[in-house]
């Protein structure tokens, strides 16, 4: 088997020119929201607005026009269970070449379906990615097609390279690139383009803590929002690349990802899907480096839909936006109402009540009441919450 090249800057140029008219150049946001939380002048390359709704389209055309005629007749093979899929199926309708993808049992219906509507054959198999993997590497094998791999590939290393050359032209004064790292491939490309232009900019990477082995973490398993970086196992290829020209490594939680995702929502009106946020994440928390100019690669949105509605819920809640509170009131007429004319009165909004009478441990005299309300911040919560008790009405904060 011939060895893995890394590619160089004039191949990450020819990608360039493979790619254009055909991905986006994606459009890089100055954020005075997040300039003022962090410091430091920060935009954001937003590459969950390019094609498939995230970066991988780059290094899946530029693979796909790659191929000799005999290739590009014998169709492209892969496995995925998100973005990688959508991206090969769409390059490959755009081309005129036949696509497979692989895609494990558990795949939301709502990524297999988009995979079907870009117009390739889709095989659910195994309860695993691995066990999708070993499918399509066997359907390659035995139809003389070629294999896709989402980023152990010169080719898409490449392709997901032009990136770097479209911030060194988008930001010129930039200082750092904060990229978010799952097999390597989108990192390496970006890597590679800028340092070969800017050799002092600081590169920082950033994983999961759920999924951290370049970031020296024992922890490679378990679950994460980020589901698009959760990766095991990076390429040898994209892992040695990183090691040479990453000035840095680290980690975010799902807890910092989520804040970050409601902040990029509420704030630059933009939908980015957990691992597309990593980047954003690991600046609100101080873990880049430098002060200068940052660029925080927003790799994807393509975010469930019910994962975000809980993620909205859970960050407004986290800022005091969003309140859910228990308390008892008299069982007899009237009592419901004077609570909720103290929430009015302390300009609290009510979305829901729940009044439970049956089933509770308490006086046969008094029910229960559960108040959901959307409030301006903490400090709101704590003084509705004050008023209540000052009445005499016994608070239990849910949320």
């Amino acid at each position: 088997m011939t060895a893995k090249i890394a590619p160089s800057f004039e191949d990450i140029q020819a990608a360039q020119r493979r790619i254009e008219g055909i991905a986006r150049v994606t459009p890089v946001y100055s954020s005075e929201t997040f300039s003022r939380l962090t410091g430091r002048p920060v935009h954001l390359k937003a590459e969950n607005l390019q094609r498939t709704g995230a970066f991988k389209i780059r290094g899946a055309v530029n693979k796909i026009a790659s191929l000799t005629p005999e290739e590009h007749a014998a169709g492209v093979v892969t496995a995925s269970a998100g973005n990688h899929g959508q991206a090969v199926a769409w390059a490959a309708r755009e081309a005129g070449a036949l696509a497979r993808i692989f895609m494990p049992h558990h795949t939301p219906m709502a990524k297999v379906e988009a995979t079907k509507n870009y117009g390739a054959h889709t095989e659910l198999g195994g309860e695993t990615f691995e066990e999708a993997l070993e499918a399509a590497l066997g359907h390659a094998a035995a139809e003389n097609a070629t294999f896709l791999h989402a980023f152990e590939d010169e080719h898409v290393i490449a392709g997901q390279g032009t990136i770097g050359l479209e911030l060194l032209e988008q930001v010129p004064d930039l200082e750092t690139v904060v990229i978010p790292i799952g097999g390597g491939g989108l990192a390496s490309g970006i890597a590679l383009a800028i340092r070969a232009q800017k050799p002092h900019a600081r590169l920082v990477g950033v994983q999961a803590a759920a999924f951290a082995p370049l970031a020296g973490g024992s922890q490679v398993g378990g679950f994460t929002i980020a589901e698009g970086i959760a990766v095991k196992h990076p390429g040898e290829l994209t892992s040695s690349i990183l090691r040479e020209l990453l000035d840095d490594v680290v980690t975010v939680t799902d807890e910092e990802i989520s804040q970050a995702i409601v902040l990029l929502l509420e704030r630059t009106k933009l939908v980015v899907e957990g691992a597309g946020a990593a980047s954003v994440a690991a600046l609100l928390a101080d873990r880049v480096g430098g002060s200068g100019p940052a660029v925080a690669v927003l790799s994807g949105g393509n975010i469930d839909p019910t994962l975000l509605i809980s993620v909205m819920r859970h960050g407004l809640s986290l800022s005091g936006r969003y309140l859910v509170l228990r308390t008892r009131i008299q069982d007899r007429p009237g009592e419901l109402i004077k609570l909720l004319s103290l929430v009015a009165e302390e300009r609290g909004n009510v979305i829901s009540v729940e009044h439970h009478r049956e089933g509770m441990d308490m006086p046969v005299t008094e029910s229960e009441v559960e108040l959901t309300l959307m409030m301006r911040d903490q400090d709101h919560c704590a003084t509705l919450v004050a008023a209540l008790e000052a009445n005499g009405y016994p608070v239990e904060r849910v949320q």
